[in-house]
């Protein structure tokens, strides 16, 4: 994929899409994911409390950066599959997520003994992440 042609502003859109979608869906989902979490809203603002402002921040910050290497790499495979459309960015986007997300989530969060919920809520959020990515690029092309 050479750099001169990638088409950035599908990225950038793609990317800027799928992190107001895990704003909005984790806002709406906020007191089933603290409950998976076996956290109170009273002990997420004590620790909050005790954070600087660029503590607070950071995991957002995170979360765009990742959302924009996810939409650059959806990209690039794609470019390799040579076909860009709608339907080929949602299958891809899906397949990413089943055969990397959801899997590597699922043995992390096992090992660790996170509540199954968590990975239900939280890979339903990098599910819908990567399905606007996919639906976004593959839609606008290269």
């Amino acid at each position: 994929m050479g750099f001169a042609s990638v088409h950035f502003l599908s990225i950038l859109l793609a990317a800027v899409a799928a992190w107001i979608f895990g704003g909005l869906y984790y806002t709406a989902l906020s007191k089933p994911w603290l409950a998976a979490q076996g956290k109170t809203l009273e002990q997420c603002q004590a620790e909050q409390a005790g954070k600087s402002k660029l503590s607070m921040v950071a995991p957002f910050i995170l979360a765009f950066v990742a959302s924009l290497i996810m939409a650059w790499a959806l990209y690039g495979i794609l470019v390799h599959l040579k076909t860009f459309s709608l339907r080929a960015g949602l299958i891809s986007g899906a397949t990413v997520w089943f055969g990397f997300v959801l899997t590597s989530m699922t043995v992390n969060n096992a090992f660790s003994g996170r509540k199954p919920m968590l990975t239900v809520i939280d890979s339903v959020h990098w599910l819908g992440g990567l399905l606007i990515i996919g639906a976004i690029v593959g839609w606008m092309g290269p």
